[in-house]
C-alpha cells in the first residue's frame, strides 16, 4: 500500500469528509442585476467562471448559466421547472445566487432584470425538484435575510451575510469561485471540494480582504444545513455534514477516474465507505468507545484497499 495513500486515509479519518456524487448534478448560477457597469461586470465575470468550471466538475453534469439579459425572473423559473421534470431523487441541485439583494425585514429579494424574486418564491420554485440532497449558495447583499425561506431537510443554504441587515455589496462570491479551483480548499487531500471546504475557505479569504483593506467586516458568512434553526459559522451540535458530504468539484485522480468507466465502481464503493465513517464519526459520542474503533478500522482498511486499486 502506497505511504501516500495511508497518509491520506487517516488525515481524512480525523477531518470532514467529501462524498462524490455519481448521480447527474444539476447547477444552476444566476449573475443578477449590477446597476453599475463595475458590479455588472463583476457579476457576470464570476457566474462565467462558475459555468466553466461546473460543466468540468463531473462526468454528468448539467449546468445552466443566466447572465445579463438573461436574468429574469421568467427564465430561472423556466430552468428551475425544466429541471424539476427531468431530475431523479439521486441526483444533486445547486443553485448560486450571485449579485445584488434586499430585505425589507420581512422579505428577501434577489435583484434581476426586471421584476424580483423573494427568497419564498425561490424556494418554492426549488422545492419541486426532486433532488434529495441540494445546495443554495446566496452570495448577495442581505442573503442572511433569506436563510428562514430556504431552510428544508436535505438543502443545505449558505449566505455572505448572517442577516438581512448587512447590506453592502459582498465579496463572498469571488472568494466561493477561488475555493472551487485552488487545490489548497481541498483540506482533506480527498481529491474533491465540498461545500464545507469551499465555505470555510471563503468565509478566510473574505476575512482577510478586510483586514488588508483594513476595513470593517460587513459581511459574515452563516450556513444551515440541518433544515431549520439558525444558520451558523462553524461546524457542530449537527451543523456541518451534509455540507461536508456535498461534493462540488472533484480534482486529480477523481476526476479522472469519474471519466473512466472502468474505475467508476471503484469510486461508488469509495462513496460507500467514506459515507459509513462519517456517520461513525458523527455518531462517535453515542457508541461504545471499542465497538467504534473497531468498526472504524475495518471500514479505513477497505477504504484504504479502494483507493489503492484507483491509484494503479
Amino acid at each position: 500500500m502506497k505511504l501516500n495513500t495511508i497518509r491520506m486515509i487517516l488525515f481524512a479519518a480525523i477531518g470532514m469528509f467529501t462524498l462524490p456524487s455519481y448521480g447527474a448534478v444539476y447547477y444552476v448560477t444566476v449573475a443578477g442585476l449590477g446597476g453599475e457597469p463595475d458590479y455588472e461586470q463583476r457579476f457576470t465575470a464570476a457566474a462565467k467562471d462558475l459555468d466553466r468550471i461546473f460543466k468540468s466538475a463531473s462526468s454528468t453534469p448539467h449546468v445552466y448559466t443566466l447572465t445579463g439579459p438573461q436574468s429574469t425572473a421568467p427564465n430561472l423559473k423556466e430552468t428551475l421547472e425544466s429541471i424539476a421534470r427531468s431530475a431523479r431523487p439521486e441526483d444533486d441541485f445547486v443553485l448560486v445566487l450571485i449579485g445584488h439583494g434586499s430585505f425589507d425585514g420581512v422579505d428577501y429579494k434577489f435583484n434581476l432584470v426586471g421584476p424580483d424574486l423573494t427568497a419564498a418564491e425561490i424556494a418554492a420554485m426549488c422545492d419541486r425538484i426532486p433532488a434529495k440532497r441540494q445546495l443554495i449558495v446566496d452570495t448577495t447583499s442581505a442573503s442572511g435575510g433569506a436563510v428562514a425561506a430556504f431552510e428544508r431537510p436535505g438543502r443545505a443554504v449558505v449566505s455572505a451575510t448572517k442577516s438581512g441587515t448587512e447590506k453592502n455589496a459582498t465579496v463572498f462570491a469571488r472568494y466561493w469561485v477561488e475555493a472551487l479551483q485552488d487545490p489548497e480548499a481541498d483540506t482533506n487531500k480527498s481529491d474533491s471540494i465540498s461545500a464545507m471546504e469551499a465555505f470555510v475557505y471563503a468565509t478566510k479569504k473574505a476575512a482577510g480582504f478586510y483586514d488588508s483593506q483594513k476595513r470593517l467586516a460587513t459581511e459574515h458568512a452563516v450556513f444551515d444545513d440541518i433544515g431549520h434553526g439558525e444558520p451558523v459559522r462553524d461546524a457542530g451540535n449537527g451543523q456541518g455534514a451534509l455540507m461536508a458530504n456535498f461534493t462540488l468539484v472533484l480534482l486529480g485522480t477523481s476526476k479522472q477516474a469519474a471519466n473512466d468507466p472502468a474505475k467508476r465502481a471503484l469510486l461508488a464503493k469509495k462513496e460507500e465507505l467514506e459515507q459509513k465513517i462519517d456517520t461513525l464519526k458523527y455518531q462517535k459520542a453515542a457508541m461504545d468507545p471499542a465497538d467504534y474503533k473497531q468498526q472504524l478500522t475495518i471500514a479505513l482498511l477497505e477504504l484504504a484497499k479502494v483507493q489503492q486499486e484507483l491509484d494503479k
